[in-house]
């Protein structure tokens, strides 16, 4: 499975004793109302400064609300989250299948693994335990049109950002015609696999991806992005994800 082939490559194999996905009232799975994030900290928990500042293969514990879930296999799971300060993303955490249907938008989290990095993603490594707290917050957007291709783009890292006002520009499938999209980033794909399509704001142009574990061929955006046509001007949100540079994942494309 797509994503899961890292694991061969992080250093870090943990195993910790704290109980995964432990706890927690929102066993009905629904999305709870928002109520603004908490900004006072457990005993022990960091600051996203905190955070920041940590080494990789560093210990770190820290709070935060579920933004997005990217997937689960085999007792692990991959989440977007996010306090008022930044944003974090969890790799391939301890987790039940039953308690990731818990992990729903908004729903407050306590994470305690060690830091890492892949390919400029910074993230929290694979083996990391997930415990359920009290409290919700679902972040709204920022919108980060203006930060493409400078320096303070990569602040966002992680966050649930917007792209605004950009105009599609071509990629070329594996026999050079110009398209809209490609699956994969090669255009070796087919329907289900990664959509990888361009963006322009006039003056330079910038990848974006759907991607297909964070939401499927059955999603708005997924369908959303097959529709697109070269020129189109689009309003776009997602998570900053990184690789190599921004890599963002899109999950909502407005045709203006």
């Amino acid at each position: 499975m797509k994503n899961m082939t890292r694991a061969g490559f992080l250093a870090l194999a943990l195993t910790l004793t704290l109980s995964a996905c432990g706890g927690g009232s929102n066993a009905g799975g629904t999305t709870p109302a928002s109520s603004g994030p908490d900004t006072e900290k457990g005993e022990g928990v960091m600051t996203y400064a905190e955070y920041t500042a940590a080494k990789v293969d560093d210990p770190v514990v820290i709070e935060a609300y579920v933004q997005g879930k990217q997937s689960w296999w085999e007792g692990a799971a991959s989440i977007y989250a996010q306090d008022a300060d930044g944003g974090y993303f969890i790799y391939n955490a301890q987790c039940s299948e039953e308690d990731y249907a818990k992990l729903v938008d908004g729903q407050k989290i306590k994470v305690t693994g060690y830091k890492a990095e892949w390919s400029g993603e910074v993230e929290i490594a694979e083996g990391a335990t997930i415990e359920i707290e009290e409290g919700n917050y679902v972040a709204p957007a920022v919108d980060v049109t203006d930060k493409l291709g400078t320096d303070e783009l990569i602040n966002f890292q992680n966050q649930k950002v917007a792209f605004k006002g950009l105009s599609v520009a071509p990629s070329k499938d594996p026999d050079g015609k110009e398209v809209a999209y490609l699956y994969n980033w090669d255009g070796s794909g087919s329907e289900g696999d990664d959509l990888y399509f361009n963006v322009t704001d006039g003056t330079n142009t910038y990848s974006f991806t759907v991607e297909s574990y964070l939401t499927d061929k059955d999603s708005d955006v997924y369908k959303a992005v097959q529709g697109l046509q070269l020129g189109d001007t689009v309003d776009m949100e997602g998570f900053l994800y990184w690789y190599e540079g921004a890599n963002p994942h899109i999950t909502s494309v407005t045709v203006k």
